[in-house]
């Protein structure tokens, strides 16, 4: 009986540190050794930030102007750049197309997180939800139903993973 005593002991250390160190792990984007935001633990983070490649290949970021409220140039992108007041563009990702706005996820593109469902002006994250109108842009984007949780915007005409064509944004 000692024996299985004992492996349960091991199973039980095991799980104790898989816990522990996985916290940091998927709430962490950053190679060094961080603190959660989400739970407070100290640890080094396993997820790399998000290459160019890896980010190309998504269909679900918009790069925009983020200078701030008195920024009135509304520049936004499927690929990045400068935006018309010359400042860099920066990676969101969609969370949920109404009409012809987007709503965005303002932590950033490595970010993987839906819409609060207690509060729809913020992420799962909890940051705000950065809304953004695609009138005028040329930018296609999925809107199934008029308001679409696909997240699917491209700069040409194509087919979204639910099967709708892409709507232009005129």
């Amino acid at each position: 009986m000692p024996s299985g005593r004992m492996s349960w002991n091991w199973v039980l250390l095991l799980a104790v540190a898989l816990v522990m160190s996985g916290c940091c792990g998927m709430h962490c984007k950053q190679k060094a050794r961080v603190q959660c935001d989400k739970c407070g633990m100290r640890g080094a983070a396993m997820a790399a930030p998000m290459t160019a490649d890896q980010a190309a290949e998504r269909h679900d970021l918009l790069y925009v102007c983020n200078c701030g409220p008195e920024c009135k140039c509304n520049t936004v992108s499927t690929k990045p750049g400068k935006c018309a007041c010359g400042q860099p563009l920066v990676p969101y990702h969609v969370v949920k197309v109404e009409g012809d706005e987007a709503l965005l996820c303002t932590c950033g593109a490595d970010c993987k997180c839906a819409i609060d469902p207690a509060d729809n002006t913020k992420c799962g994250c909890g940051k705000e939800v950065k809304r953004v109108s695609l009138k005028g842009t040329g930018i296609f984007f999925c809107n199934c139903g008029g308001s679409c949780f696909c997240n699917t915007v491209a700069d040409q005409p194509g087919q979204c993973k639910c099967g709708m064509p892409l709507k232009k944004a005129d």
